[in-house]
């Protein structure tokens, strides 16, 4: 055989509009347990109990049962078990949290009105994924080969070298085609077989993969919430979120004569904004008992995203800016948003010895709006350019199929044995956000499927946290320390299966790899009332 360079068609648009994958945008749309050490340490069940700042953005009527004034701030340190420093990310990470602010003001005899900002780390991104196994009748390079006997891969064009030689190049009118670039990339390793006069493909023995994530999404909320008689707690929320992501990957085929490496480079960055309201009830004139009910919209973002992509064997090296066309798809601006949530809340205190708090939210990941930019456009009178957008149907289609809805339960304690002193432990488990049978889809007819860089997907199954914390309190200063230990287990995938449906020798069957995200978390917080 002689290698030639045959590769997938461009996609050519009238705008350079485009959405994001499903698997990429679950990684923005979910969150982590995060906030004050005592929030944590009782595994975020504090949404009736209140009288915590975490609680601005799970249960805002919960800054409604601060009686005096306070300010906090908390730090700490993550890592990841089992996890080998690679690709240039580290197992072992710092992290600033939280810092909020809370100003208390009594409005009557027993109500309140009470003003809060606060700053809190919603998600960290920080994580080294690792995979390794035998490929067997499958490889990468096949099923580039395999989209183009489906008639998804076109034929690119002949171009006439200085030294006279003929090679193929990508043929950047060809019609719109749904193709990922990572598949365009490795078309340029499909082969031409000059016995059959047709093209072919090599198998790999085996694959080798590395991403480290890194970054984090911080929430910036502001809060109105006060209490009626003491007995009906109310509180409303806007959020402002920011989002900083960027990951590193390398995926390495060992194939029969030479060591194909993929590397990609991508980064996410941009604001979104969502409404939180909640209440609190004490249903018993005489008893601490309360019931809490919450609410969240959308998050809606808008979000600009870049990568950088390669392929080589070792000798020669083709890049992403080889196949993109001169608007550089690699750049693009999309919207996304996230799906409702809903929440209910328990809380009782037994004297001053013992807060019991228990927690569920709900929030249906199937109904994740991906959107393409439709328009930009110059507002005079605020001196800022808004954009217009619209949802990307084959993409929300294939969210709906891949993911589902989420049951979040939430359980803590805190014990005092005296006024000083507090002891607290929780429990946290968030069910699986994704179908079983949900894979990653380079085929589909969308912009989102073919500005996906990358064709691996890990469908993560159900996360459990177990936290612990001990606070401190010494006259108007209070220190508080929290651990928090998360695992969750997943499947990777380094890429989609194809069947095909007259010989099952054409099949590409990628195999599957047990990978699971264990980490531990310890946390600082510092406080200050008046």
């Amino acid at each position: 055989m002689k290698k030639l360079f045959a590769i997938a068609a461009i996609v050519v648009a009238t705008m350079p509009a485009a959405a994001q994958e499903t698997y990429e945008n679950a990684k923005i749309a979910q969150e982590d347990l995060n906030g004050t050490a005592r929030y944590v340490g009782m595994g975020g069940a504090m949404e009736a109990l209140g009288a915590d700042i975490s609680t601005i953005s799970s249960n805002p009527a919960g800054i409604g049962m601060f009686r005096h004034s306070n300010v906090s701030l908390s730090m700490g340190l993550v890592t990841q078990e089992g996890a080998q420093n690679a690709v240039g990310g580290s197992k072992t990470n710092a992290s600033f949290d939280q810092l909020g602010f809370v100003y208390s003001y009594r409005s009557g005899k027993t109500s309140y009105v009470n003003v809060a900002l606060n700053y809190h780390k919603s998600r960290n991104f920080d994580m080294i994924l690792s995979a390794a196994n035998q490929l067997g009748n499958a490889s990468l390079n096949k099923l580039t080969w395999a989209k183009g006997n489906l008639g998804y891969v076109y034929e690119a064009k002949e171009e006439k070298q200085p030294d006279g030689s003929i090679i193929n190049v990508p043929n950047f009118n060809a019609p719109y085609i749904s193709c990922n670039q990572l598949d365009d990339l490795f078309g340029y390793y499909v082969n031409w077989d000059d016995k059959n006069k047709d093209w072919g493909y090599d198998n790999a023995e085996s694959f080798r993969f590395d991403r480290a994530h890194e970054g984090y999404i911080g929430e910036y909320d502001f809060n109105v919430s006060g209490n009626i008689k003491n007995r009906i707690y109310l509180g409303l929320t806007v959020g402002v979120h920011d989002v900083h992501y960027k990951h590193y990957s390398e995926y390495v085929e060992q194939m029969p004569l030479f060591t194909c490496t993929v590397g990609d480079r991508r980064e996410i960055t941009g604001q979104g904004i969502d409404v939180k309201a909640g209440v609190i009830l004490r249903p018993i004139e005489y008893s601490p008992f309360r019931i809490g009910l919450s609410i969240a919209t959308p998050t809606f973002y808008e979000l600009k995203t870049s990568n950088y992509s390669f392929i080589s064997d070792g000798y020669d090296r083709y890049t992403s800016t080889q196949i993109n066309d001169a608007r550089d798809r690699t750049n693009y601006k999309f919207r996304l948003y996230t799906p409702w949530k809903f929440g209910v809340s328990l809380g009782h205190t037994i004297g001053t010895q013992l807060a019991l708090g228990a927690s569920y939210e709900y929030a249906d990941y199937g109904t994740l709006d991906s959107r393409y930019i439709t328009g930009e456009y110059y507002d005079d009178y605020s001196d800022s350019y808004t954009t217009k957008s619209e949802s990307d149907r084959v993409m929300n289609d294939h969210t709906a199929k891949t993911l589902k809805g989420v049951h979040t339960f939430k359980l803590g304690a805190e014990l005092k044995p005296d006024r000083n002193m507090a002891f607290r432990i929780g429990y946290n488990y968030v069910s699986p956000v994704y179908q079983k049978e949900g894979f990653k889809d380079g085929t589909l007819n969308s912009d989102g499927s073919y500005v996906s860089s990358a064709t691996d997907y890990t469908n993560w199954n159900a996360t459990h946290r177990i936290t612990c914390g001990f606070g401190y309190t010494f006259d108007k200063f209070n220190a508080s320390l929290a651990y928090q230990y998360s695992t969750t287990k997943g499947t990777f995938s380094p890429f989609m299966s194809y069947y095909d449906a007259d010989d099952a020798a054409y099949d590409c069957v990628a195999p599957q790899v047990s990978v699971e995200n264990k980490r531990h978390q310890l946390l600082l917080t510092l406080g200050y009332t008046f």
